[in-house]
Order: structure tokens, then C-alpha cells, then sequence
């Protein structure tokens, strides 16, 4: 399963190769067209010398991680999160380091050597560090280095209807990306797998520069909220509710007939679809819709518990509908247009 694949791949912002050696393999026989800019993200194109509108649908390679920041003299090592980590689920957790993926155990002082005022306190990333193994720096210098980025160790699994795993935010669009490029379309499409979504949207804004789309789409993992000590009508989105849409957030409002249209053809289609209902976060919609004279731009995704974080759940049900919509979404550009 090619989403097992990516999700146990290594892909720490601005380290995508990994990802993105994995991805090139799978669309180069689907596509016309294949390649990869400056910073890193990779493109593939259909039906470019096609007439009508010009579609680029997005998707980010990058998960959060961490990196190495100093090497202790005792041979333990302090590190900084690349994107946005919550500690408290860090403790603990095995990750893998540097290219050789040197493996760690993220530690913290021991409950029983904590006095009580502190077994009260949220522990912070300065109240962390990585044990590989190594009796002193000199030894731990041997395996890494500064610099070296980390990435979690969470294997895949199958759930029933859910699946388990590392970075489904954003593997579970790639992933639908790459599955969209086996399609048929009446139009160019340019399936863009972006970088450095974690740490700024960065690889977005220079990817659709380069395409100049006629309209986008990108393709998301997204914060699920159904779970325990969350009141319902707190909820961002929820699994098995669909693929959800984003109607707003920090960085984009979406275009308001694009997300109408997305709404009609699932309606058409009996395909569940969902509102993101909170407007935390952003996506690399924010950049893409500001590129050159406007983008039409929306933003749909698969609902993911625990985003984030070293694991994450999603449904299979909610990722082969998003599949779907989108692959009536652009038949409906190439159709009808973009006169919105």
C-alpha cells in the first residue's frame, strides 16, 4: 500500500527527498511530465498542450520533526522542533536521526526523582533530550551532528476502517494526489507535491508562480477533534465525517464559489462532505491563492486525529471520497470552467 509507504518515509522539512523519490517513482507512468524546481518541490504534469483551464492541485511532502541543537557532555542531545510540536507527547517516543538513523529515546527526568511541585508542571522541549546510546559527546559526535534533523519511528497499521501512522498530514494527500494522476482529464493538470509546508508554506508560493493556475485545490490532512473532553460543538472536523472543507483559516478564505462548487458536486455524487469548523492553522492555500493576479483557491481534506504528533488515525472511507471529489471537481472545471 502506497500509503504505508510515504507515511513510514522520512521527510522532515526541507529533508523531502525521501519522500519525494518515492512519489517521482510512482507518477512518472502516468504522467506526461516530471520534475523538480529549485527548492525541492516536485511536479507532474498531464494533458499540458490540453486546451481549457490550467488545474494545480497541491499536496505537501513535509512533516514536523525535530532538530539536534547541542550535544551534551554526558552524550545526551537537546533538540528544537521543526513545525509545531506539542512536548507533552513527546516523552518516550523512539525517533530516528540523521542520515544514518541513528536511533533515540526522547527522555525527561524520572517521575520518581521529580519533586512534587514539578510531577504538576507541563514538561517544555528544555526539559527534553535524546538518548542514543553514547557514554559521552565524543561518542555521540561519532553518530551525529548538529543539525542532523529527527523523525518519528511509527509504523503503519490497519485498524479496521482506520488507519494508524506517521505524518498523515500531509502523506494522506499526497497520497490521494498520486492516486489522482492515474485519471483521465479534458484539461492540464499539474500535480504539485510541495516542501517546506511546516516551517512557513514556503515551497507553495514559488510552485504556483511557476504553474500560473487557472484554479487550485490543495489537498490536506486536517485536525479531528472527536475525541474524548472535546465537546461536540467544538469539534473541528470528524472522522468518518468525510472529507472535510476549509472555509477559512489563518492564512486563506477560501473562494467562496470554488467551495460552493465542491459542495454541489458532492451533493450531485453522494459524497460526504464536512465543514472545518475551527479557523486555526494554516495551509499552502494561503500562498497559492495570492500568486501572481489571484488563484481561485480551496482547501480539502481527510480528517486526522492527533496531527502533530508521533501517530496519527485517519479513515480509509474519508480518503477515497476525497479522492473521488476531486477527480469530479476538475472533469467540472474542464467542463464547465472557471467563470466563477
Amino acid at each position: 500500500m502506497f500509503l504505508k509507504e510515504l507515511s513510514e518515509a522520512r521527510g522532515v522539512s526541507s529533508r523531502e527527498q525521501e519522500v519525494r523519490d518515492l512519489i517521482r517513482e510512482y507518477v512518472k507512468p502516468n504522467v506526461d511530465e516530471v520534475f523538480t524546481d529549485s527548492l525541492g518541490n516536485l511536479y507532474a504534469v498531464k494533458g499540458k498542450d490540453k486546451q481549457g483551464p490550467k488545474v494545480m492541485l497541491a499536496a505537501h511532502m513535509d512533516e514536523v520533526g525535530l532538530m539536534i541543537t547541542n550535544i551534551e557532555k554526558n552524550g545526551l542531545l537537546r533538540f528544537a522542533p521543526v513545525g509545531g510540536i506539542d512536548p507533552r507527547v513527546l516523552v518516550s517516543k523512539p525517533v530516528a536521526i540523521g542520515e544514518d538513523k541513528v536511533i533515540g529515546i526522547i527522555g525527561a527526568k524520572a517521575i520518581h526523582l521529580q519533586k512534587p511541585e514539578e510531577r504538576t508542571q507541563v514538561l517544555g522541549f528544555d526539559d527534553l533530550y535524546l538518548d542514543i546510546g553514547a557514554s559521552d559527546d565524543e561518542e555521540a559526535k561519532r553518530l551525529v551532528k548538529i543539525g542532523d534533523v529527527a523523525t518519528f519511528t511509527t509504523q503503519f497499521q490497519e485498524l479496521g476502517d482506520l488507519f494508524l501512522g506517521k505524518a498523515f498530514d500531509d502523506r494522506a494527500g499526497c497520497a490521494a494526489l498520486v492516486e489522482l494522476t492515474k485519471g483521465e482529464f479534458d484539461c492540464p493538470v499539474y500535480f504539485v507535491f510541495t516542501v517546506q509546508e511546516e516551517v512557513g508554506l514556503r515551497g507553495a508560493a514559488p510552485a504556483s508562480y511557476k504553474v500560473a493556475p487557472d484554479v487550485a485545490l490543495v489537498l490536506e490532512g486536517t485536525t479531528a477533534s472527536d475525541v474524548g473532553e472535546t465537546d461536540e460543538a467544538n469539534y473541528s472536523t470528524a472522522v468518518l465525517g468525510g472529507p472535510a472543507v476549509t472555509v477559512m483559516d489563518r492564512s486563506v478564505i477560501s473562494h467562496p464559489q470554488v467551495v460552493a462548487r465542491l459542495f454541489e458536486i458532492a451533493d450531485k455524487n453522494a459524497i460526504l462532505l464536512q465543514v472545518k469548523r475551527t479557523i486555526t492553522g494554516s495551509t499552502d492555500a494561503g500562498k497559492i491563492a495570492l500568486s501572481r493576479g489571484g488563484v481561485p483557491t480551496a482547501v480539502v481534506a481527510v480528517p486526522c486525529r492527533y496531527i502533530h504528533s508521533p501517530v496519527t488515525v485517519m479513515s480509509v472511507k474519508d480518503w477515497e471520497q476525497i479522492v473521488r471529489l476531486v477527480e469530479l471537481f476538475v472533469c467540472d472545471i474542464a467542463h464547465k470552467g472557471v467563470e466563477f
